[in-house]
């Protein structure tokens, strides 16, 4: 086990612990109210889903759509997505029987983030309850509105401070709006009260350098509700009616993107660092005090690219150095001995509990880990769906033993979307718009593939029998007229 660094310790290597619990019964609505539908899961459990769709095929209905990386949400008649169009950024309520856009509502734009190429302005999830509406942009913050496109509060937030661009989306739980914000520093997370937009707690998350992470909901068997957040090295649970810190695991990587997928008290989550975290790859630092007298040749006290013999902290050295000023400071160091430190993994986990629960590590699997796609549990298995070349792995939910990998054919392409799955069907969306089909049971051959010719980036929803999925000028409804 790696030494302990400020207030964190990190469990690595585990690879398994001597009892894993049984994969529950995958469980769920078909409300698909938030980012990847029921609770984060990526889910349908009731439907019919037709295999066979394409840009001409299968169609409802399909329309022109401005860009934007958001995945459509929904309430009993309305789609609610985001956009950008000439520049401006809006908030959409279209129809879901027509795709007809039944009002629009324009949000302030007072600054323009640098985002990475393969992010956007707007990126976030709308989140919906049987009432309201919540979005969030990264260049302004958040606001709410009623189904009929009334402005109920809004509330500027940053400018924030992340590598990529801020991507996390809201999630609404028992009357709090839940919105992460991860970043380079001073990374927090927020709950306002949804009829009102105030303020009812703030959490600061001092480990948290960098992410994108939408929380899940656990519901314990005593006391409130807890929201279940990734972040740097640590897996978090939180009171959502006070913001408090129940319980945590620490062993994750240092970035996390993907959404954690919770089925009964079992919760599985992969992360991904860089190349270097890759399970053989990790090394340890000197704590501050002596990494200065070691190397710290100019007598400032801070430490210096120059200052570094080692060449892997050299080649680091800009993605440490958060507040660009050219040196890592105690902060900056620490974090960095945590980051050479961790290891890319996928992992299954107990959930509940009180204080450091890292002794629930039931098992943890290390062959090509994802960074962006998210989990899906699915037919008792755990799909992990590579960010390039097409490569797909399934590993028993159980216990994470490897099931089957290979590529997709006719689908080795980059992957930002997320897989998602019902009726019996996982669909899998590349960055190309190359849509892949598996059937259950069919092992990692698809049973249809499709092409869009245009770039793809939002996850798709199952909803109504039908598949909804967003291109980079278009959204369709796949389904039965």
């Amino acid at each position: 086990m790696h030494r302990p660094f400020l207030a964190l310790i990190l469990r690595l290597g585990i690879v398994t612990v001597a009892s894993v619990s049984p994969l529950a019964s995958q469980t769920g609505s078909t409300d698909w109210n938030r980012f990847r539908g029921p609770n984060g899961t990526g889910l349908a459990t009731d439907g019919s889903y037709p295999a066979e769709i394409g840009p001409e095929q299968g169609i409802i209905w399909k329309r022109e759509f401005p860009p934007g990386h958001s995945s459509p949400t929904f309430s009993a008649t309305l789609l609610f997505i985001t956009a950008v169009e000439d520049e401006k950024l809006f908030t959409y309520a279209l129809d879901r029987n027509t795709g007809d856009t039944v009002w629009r509502r324009e949000c302030p734009r007072p600054r323009q983030t640098r985002f990475h190429s393969k992010n956007g302005s707007a990126a976030a999830s709308a989140a919906v309850d049987e009432n309201t509406v919540v979005v969030f942009f990264d260049e302004f913050g958040m606001l709410a509105y009623d189904h009929a496109g009334k402005e109920l509060w809004r509330r500027p937030m940053g400018p924030f401070d992340n590598r990529y661009g801020m991507a996390a989306s809201p999630v609404i739980v028992d009357g709090v709006v839940v919105m992460p914000c991860d970043q380079q520093g001073g990374s927090f997370v927020l709950g306002v009260a949804k009829r009102t937009g105030e303020e009812l707690w703030r959490v600061d998350r001092p480990a948290a350098v960098s992410g994108h992470c939408t929380p899940v909901i656990y519901e314990p068997p005593e006391g409130n509700k807890q929201f279940i957040l990734p972040g740097s090295f640590l897996l978090d649970s939180y009171d959502v009616k006070t913001g408090e810190r129940v319980w945590w695991i620490n062993g994750l990587a240092s970035e996390m993107k993907s959404v954690p997928v919770l089925i009964g008290d079992t919760l599985w989550i992969h992360g991904f660092g860089t190349p270097q975290n890759n399970r053989g790859g990790q090394f340890d630092l000197p704590d501050f005090e002596l990494a200065v007298k070691e190397m710290d040749k100019d007598g400032d006290g801070l430490l210096g690219r120059s200052e570094m013999a080692d060449e892997r902290l050299r080649r680091a050295f800009s993605s440490e150095d958060l507040d660009r000023s050219g040196t890592l400071d105690e902060r900056e160091w620490e974090l960095s001995r945590a980051s050479f430190a961790s290891v890319n993994s996928a992992m299954a986990v107990k959930v509940g509990g009180q204080g450091d629960m890292s002794a629930n590590i039931l098992w943890q699997y290390y062959r090509s880990i994802p960074q962006l796609p998210s989990p899906l549990i699915f037919d008792g298995d755990y799909y992990l769906l590579a960010d390039s070349g097409g490569l797909l792995s399934t590993i028993s939910a159980d216990t994470g033993e490897l099931v089957e990998r290979g590529r997709l054919e006719k689908a080795v392409d980059t992957y930002f979307a997320s897989p998602v799955a019902g009726d019996g069907k996982v669909y899998i969306l590349s960055e190309s718009g190359i849509l892949s089909v598996l059937g259950q049971g069919k092992g990692l051959e698809p049973i249809h593939t499709a092409e869009f010719g245009e770039l793809c980036y939002a996850t798709p929803a199952l909803l109504d029998d039908s598949v909804w999925l967003r291109t980079h000028g278009h959204l369709y409804r796949f389904g039965e007229r």
